[in-house]
């Protein structure tokens, strides 16, 4: 099979879903822009910010993606294409995007809060703090394993250091002068996306190698950690017009390049899917189970996504009808993402792939490599073209980095927040309330600071990536749960329902499926895995529960 038709097919498909599936979804939530946003109705000029579209969707889609649609669709190679297209194709649309779209929707029906608050609607306050301690662990994890994932980037390129330093330095400039009017949003591209691009060749010239300038690798690790976690402590609290939103929307268009690099390097080159649709070893179509659906999360369903969905963009979304672009929209294209990984891998055959993976080489410059190796049809060197995207990838994993700290201080605020039976838990979670304690813990800098130290603790101490194994299936079973808050929100309004109840009972068996999995691959073996690994299926269970309990009632 050519790979250029894929990513015909691909295109076609997935703009017929944003057209026909997207009205759809539009019409049973009822979108309607005469209703004043939370950016508008709570705007604090920090993290409550009316954002244009084109920005709200750069911040969004360079949050969302990081390396994710690309390292799961390769990892997946090992059980051949076709489980892997099919699972994006299918599971993108009808429960990834619509997942992200109802999340958000939920987030700005409810004053820009988490989705939390509308399992609080649904499951009271018992169920808000549960499914908040819920995701407060994940995105802990989240931080402490995209910091070292980007301090040893920083340390094996250095020129990645380069570049990202002066990425941060450079969207402060870019949000000023577009917020303040100094110029318009289509001047300050004009300057500063081929700025963009410039950081990229200044970092080739300039590597920073602190590994050298300290003579020690692992004192040069220690040094970019504590940077990056300072990074993040500046990022999380300051206005979020000011680094968060500008720099994101610059680094969206590394993304774009990079898939337009890698669009016309597919069509010129026409490579052949060699891999086989489906692996020798893998017999059966049940022993794809549950292990496909927890590798391949970002380019079909993430729950992470939901955290973003509801926690910075719905509270910097303008009007109702960018839900649609945004959100939707924005899963799309991840999905669109993922198809280019499995093409970037799909000219190698079966036994090289494993080999790759036998070396431990990274996913992402598997990625890089066969990208790179599609670029030189369009006459561009494969070290000029790897280097390139390689780049962009870690570019986006510190986006991925600075939100994921931000969404950790709004969840850390929501647990502080009383119930909403309490007048006082109305207002939205950046604000203080009358008890001091509260007010105390509630404030911006002292929950970043937990975050922070938190991350920092587990960074040092290795425990985040004995861990990190379990991220998958806790990153689908928080996608679950979520479905499960949109289905109940669904029901109780009356609304059809069984388009979020299918995809809502498929990823909690896939999810809880595959925690179990890991409980029987690891007993004994790591006590923190199995530890967190029964405390997720605990707090899932309980959460269910009550849903089902909440079902009953709604029935009766």
């Amino acid at each position: 099979m050519n790979a250029a038709w894929v990513m015909v097919f691909s295109v076609l498909y997935f703009a017929a879903a944003y057209v026909f599936y997207g009205r759809f979804l539009k019409k049973v939530f009822g979108i309607d822009n005469s209703r004043p946003c939370p950016s508008h109705e709570l705007n604090d000029g920090i993290d409550y910010v009316p954002t244009p579209m084109p920005v709200l969707f750069g911040h969004h889609f360079a949050s969302i993606a990081g390396a994710g649609p690309i390292v799961g669709p390769v990892l997946a190679a090992q059980f051949g294409w076709l489980p892997a297209l099919l699972w994006i194709t299918i599971g993108c649309v009808f429960i990834g995007a619509m997942h992200d779209f109802s999340a958000m929707f939920l987030s700005v029906r409810n004053k820009g809060r988490s989705i939390a608050s509308v399992i609080e609607n649904e499951l009271g306050y018992a169920g808000r703090q549960l499914f908040l301690l819920f995701c407060f662990a994940a995105l802990i994890l989240v931080v402490t394993v995209f910091t070292t994932m980007v301090a040893d980037s920083f340390l094996s390129t250095p020129c990645v250091a380069t570049s990202s330093l002066l990425f941060i330095g450079m969207a402060p400039l870019f949000g000023v002068a577009v917020n303040r009017k100094i110029l318009s949003l289509a001047e300050g591209s004009l300057i500063f996306v081929p700025l963009l691009f410039c950081c990229i060749w200044m970092g080739t010239i300039i590597p920073i190698d602190l590994s050298t300038i300290l003579g020690s690798r692992e004192a040069a690790r220690a040094v970019w950690i504590i940077v990056l976690l300072y990074y993040c402590l500046c990022a999380s609290v300051i206005p979020v017009w000011v680094l968060l939103q500008p720099r994101d929307y610059l680094n969206s268009y590394l993304l774009y390049a990079m898939m337009i690099l890698g669009f016309a390097g597919i069509f010129a080159a026409h490579p052949q899917i060699v891999m086989p649709a489906i692996a020798a070893d893998v017999k059966t179509i049940p022993s794809l189970f549950p292990l496909l659906f927890v590798t391949i999360a970002c380019g079909a369903c993430s729950g992470f996504h939901a955290l973003v969905a509801s926690g910075t963009s719905a509270k910097q979304i303008d009007r109702e009808s960018h839900l649609l672009p945004v959100a939707y929209g924005g899963m799309l294209i991840e999905g669109l993402l993922a198809m280019l990984a499995i093409c970037s891998i799909g000219y190698l055959g079966m036994d090289q792939i494993k080999a790759m993976f036998a070396a431990k080489e990274a996913p992402q410059m598997i990625f890089a490599s066969g990208l790179g190796h599609f670029c030189e049809s369009l006459h561009i060197p494969f070290e000029i073209g790897r280097n390139f995207i390689a780049l962009a990838i870690s570019a986006f994993i510190l986006t991925s980095l600075d939100t994921a700290t931000r969404l950790a201080r709004f969840i850390w605020q929501e647990l502080v927040l009383p119930g909403q039976e309490n007048k006082q838990a109305q207002a939205p979670a950046t604000t203080g309330n009358s008890c001091p304690c509260r007010s105390l813990l509630g404030n911006r800098w002292v929950a970043t600071l937990g975050v922070v130290i938190l991350a920092g603790i587990m960074a040092f101490s290795g425990s985040g990536s004995q861990i990190w194994p379990v991220f998958g299936a806790s990153n689908q079973l928080l996608a679950a749960l979520t479905l499960l808050a949109i289905t109940l929100f669904l029901n109780r309004t009356k609304r059809p329902v069984l388009f979020a109840l299918l995809p809502l009972i498929f990823m909690l068996i896939i999810s809880i499926w595959a925690l179990l999995v890991l409980l029987q691959q690891q007993w004994g073996k790591s006590i923190p895995l199995v530890t967190v690994s029964i405390v997720l299926l605990i707090l899932a269970f309980i959460l269910c529960f009550l849903g089902g309990k909440t079902l009953v009632k709604i029935k009766k």
